[in-house]
């Protein structure tokens, strides 16, 4: 598995890869070991666990700190109490959250699917939410068993929030993955939607961290990264994707990780659009592209791949006409929530 070297040696990926978000999330519920196994199974290069901090500062896979639509704590009445509004990343949320819980509380916790009205929520309650250090061990193990090399990319949320209740997540995330052997050598790649934390984690990696390597990921380009607003600046991430912007990413980032629509839009009738300079742009700042997410569904795909007119259709050949498109216009990594199409759409081109 090809990787670029630190920032200032970069040179573009020579193989696209699969990078399976937040696992197999089309088939498991995400972010579970279930998930990620049915990824790497799939064939997916990469897996994807986002990460959140309990009360006593372990690092677990969810994708928000709200756990309210992926778990089924609102059965549990012993956490009844514990449902309460605060204000992520500027933004007024009700629910419960990770940072209120230990991690003997959450581990009494089963995940659940965050997308029933297009997948089945068969899975419901089978599974816990794993840890950032149980995640390293089973991709370990699934590599052993595969005999192939697995890539990890965590993604750090809510970065300044965790900062500032007391919970920073940056260097235990670090001395996580220099606990085992396994990311001790394996691909990783860790990404965040803030710059400072990325910032502060290229001036920690040196020349024992050669496996890992840093994704900014890019949000709508009229948005902001949140340390960024808590800062009092300007900067957008549509800054972020002009020329000049670029190149400051690559002062302390491989690759960026754009929505597909900043690749290729859509088209007013819904339809795919034409490509954008964005893929011309970030190479020539010697950036990788790894855009998100392709999913299966009729609902999530551009007009003119859709089969018949149910959004909620799993559409697998129109997900792959998708992919190639994308792949025509030369990114280098893509996230999906179905490995096993990305891989068709890689292997049969």
């Amino acid at each position: 598995m090809s990787l670029l070297p630190h920032a200032n040696e970069k040179a573009i990926a020579a193989k696209v890869l699969v990078i399976g978000h937040r696992g197999a999330s089309a088939w498991r519920p995400e972010h579970t070991l279930a998930s990620y196994g049915k990824a790497i199974a799939d064939g997916a290069d990469f897996i994807e666990p986002d990460l959140v901090m309990t009360k006593d500062g372990v690092p677990v896979a969810r994708h928000e700190n709200d756990i309210s639509a992926t778990t089924d704590v609102a059965t549990h009445s012993e956490f009844a109490s514990r449902k309460t509004t605060k204000t992520i990343d500027g933004q007024s949320v009700t629910g419960w959250f990770t940072e209120d819980f230990t991690l003997v509380e959450l581990k009494t916790l089963r995940a659940r699917e965050r997308l029933p009205e297009f997948r089945s929520t068969a899975y419901d309650g089978q599974f816990p939410i794993p840890t950032f250090d149980e995640i390293i061990d089973f991709v370990a193990a699934e590599s052993a068993t595969s005999g192939r090399v697995i890539g990890i990319i965590p993604e750090i949320k809510h970065g300044t929030y965790f900062q500032k209740i007391g919970l920073p997540m940056e260097d235990r995330v670090l001395a996580i993955i220099d606990a085992h052997a396994y990311t001790r050598t394996a691909p990783v790649e860790i990404q965040s939607f803030e710059i400072t934390n990325l910032r502060y984690l290229r001036g920690k990696l040196g020349k024992d961290h050669n496996n890992i390597r840093l994704l900014q990921l890019i949000d709508d380009e009229d948005q902001q990264p949140y340390d960024v607003i808590a800062a009092g600046r300007k900067l957008t991430y549509g800054d972020m994707m002009k020329p000049a912007g670029l190149h400051e990413v690559a002062s302390y980032a491989d690759a960026i990780g754009p929505n597909v629509r900043a690749i290729i839009p859509l088209a007013a009738d819904g339809t795919l659009g034409k490509p954008t300079s964005l893929v011309h742009d970030a190479h020539a700042a010697k950036l990788e592209l790894h855009p998100y997410t392709f999913r299966p569904e009729n609902h999530f795909q551009a007009k003119n791949f859709w089969q018949g007119s149910d959004p909620k259709t799993f559409n697998e050949a129109g997900s792959i006409a998708e992919i190639r498109a994308y792949l025509d216009a030369g990114i280098d990594a893509f996230f999906t929530d179905d490995p096993a199409i990305g891989r068709k759409a890689l292997d049969q081109r």
